[in-house]
């Protein structure tokens, strides 16, 4: 961090309301209210010392202030995360790329633990309550009561306890009980360190688009227990393939169960298996059903099926499928035979050496988790643009009408053999004013100032 400047204990994460006139005071003045009730709060729990801050938020940022670097440097030393949420903040693309920075964090903490605790270091809040249905896979994952703040909160959320007086009462006792929460998740989550000079521009949104959830299938081909090679260690295997772990002991985890975390925190419902089992259904498939994200452990190649098998995915064209090939530097069994097992996977995969055939590794592999996670994002998306382009459509049943054509007097369905002059000049159209609906008025109930 920049100097001996101090990090925050929690970083409030909102959607920035729109003013609806130039004239009208900041709505976001309501969230500036809500963000320092909550960090008197939080210093009156604490034993934070003289000037270091309860918690983070851009409004108070000074103008000329790099807000990127700030933003990157608050989401990697913050204790808690809390998302303020409302029906904005999960449109929001800025409010997603908050999320996955700091729930990377997460991810790469239960990589690194062993005794299986789920602490997540996210606290979520209520601005305005946001109907179940409408939240993305990463928020629905939490399943946080907000009724033990209380039924007013979960029926209202913050924002309609601060602006009715009758419920000030209901306001300062949920602010009480979030900033409590907040001091009990960071005493009791101890989550490592992210990247303060990450390329915030790059980092992905935890938040897809709006609709049914998207679906992506993890395979792992690898070794286990049972077929290891004659020079290869087991430290980094288990009974099934799944159970690969190649960066161990870094990683206390498969890298399977690693990997899942990352790409439900990008908004998918994900399925795994193992990529030998299911072989045919994959390969024999001439159109997807869902992209695919394959995890290669080089040692699995010794086995000829499974060179062959590689071999198929790379020729038959299964560009919606992505394949990562992790090489830990520091497993002392990967210098003796790094070359040879690399040429082996280079040549099953060269047909993907066109940017169109899909992703995959390069160079020497994967060397460390913390490059396998930021890999991953990229392997995702494009397996998610490949699949788009090659997956089953389903146009709507029922006879198609007639086509809509550009008239001399507007536009409308002509008929396709008449021959219509072209056009010259401008082209009006048909039609009356804007029939929309009238704007709504200001909230009648707004009687408290920040």
């Amino acid at each position: 961090m920049r100097g001996a400047e101090p990090r925050p204990y929690f970083f409030l994460s909102y959607a920035h309301t729109p003013r609806n006139d130039p004239k009208d005071k900041d709505p976001n003045l309501w969230v500036e209210r809500f963000y320092r009730d909550l960090c008197a709060h939080v210093l009156q729990l604490t034993s934070l010392p003289a000037g270091v801050p309860a918690g983070f938020l851009d409004q108070q940022m000074q103008p000329g202030e790099g807000w990127q670097e700030r933003l990157s440097e608050s989401l990697a030393y913050c204790r808690v995360f809390v998302p303020l949420y409302s029906p904005r903040y999960f449109l929001s693309e800025q409010c997603g790329r908050e999320w996955y920075a700091f729930s990377s964090r997460v991810v790469h903490n239960q990589a690194a633990r062993s005794n299986g605790s789920q602490m997540s270091g996210i606290v979520p809040a209520l601005w305005v309550p946001v109907p179940p249905r409408q939240l993305p896979q990463p928020a629905e994952r939490l399943q946080f009561n907000h009724a033990t703040f209380g039924d007013d909160y979960a029926d209202e959320g913050f924002y309609g306890l601060i602006k009715l007086r009758y419920l000030r009462d209901q306001y300062e006792r949920a602010v009480y009980l979030l900033a409590k929460r907040i001091v009990k998740v960071a005493e009791q989550t101890r989550m490592p360190e992210g990247d303060p000079h990450q390329d915030y521009a790059s980092v992905p949104s935890a938040f897809g688009p709006p609709g049914r959830a998207r679906q992506m299938e993890i395979s792992v081909l690898a070794c286990s227990h049972s077929d290891l090679p004659a020079d290869r260690a087991p430290d980094c295997y288990g009974p099934a393939q799944r159970d690969w772990n190649p960066y161990h002991p870094k990683s206390s985890r498969p890298l399977a169960d690693h990997a899942v975390d990352l790409v439900r925190n990008l908004d998918y419902q994900v399925r795994v298996g193992d990529f030998e089992t299911e072989a045919e259904r994959l390969l024999g498939s001439d159109r997807p059903t869902a992209p695919g994200l394959l995890l290669l452990d080089r040692w699995a190649l010794d086995v000829p099926h499974r060179r062959e098998l590689v071999r198929r995915l790379g020729e038959v064209g299964r560009p919606w499928i992505s394949v990562m090939v992790p090489w830990n530097r520091d497993d002392p069994d990967s210098g003796r035979r790094e070359s040879e097992l690399r040429a082996v996977t280079e040549g099953a995969l060269e047909p993907r050496s066109e940017q169109e055939s899909g992703h995959r590794s390069h160079g020497g592999g994967v060397p460390t988790l913390e490059a396998f996670s930021q890999e991953l994002p990229d392997a995702v998306k494009a397996a998610e643009r490949h699949y788009a382009a090659h997956a089953e459509t389903f146009p709507p049943r029922g006879e198609g009408g007639g086509i809509p054509r550009l008239l001399l007097d507007g536009v409308g369905y002509g008929s396709t053999s008449e021959s219509v002059p072209p056009v010259h000049g401008k082209v009006h159209y048909k039609g009356g004013a804007d029939d929309g609906e009238p704007s709504e008025g200001e909230d009648p109930s707004n009687d408290r100032e920040p």
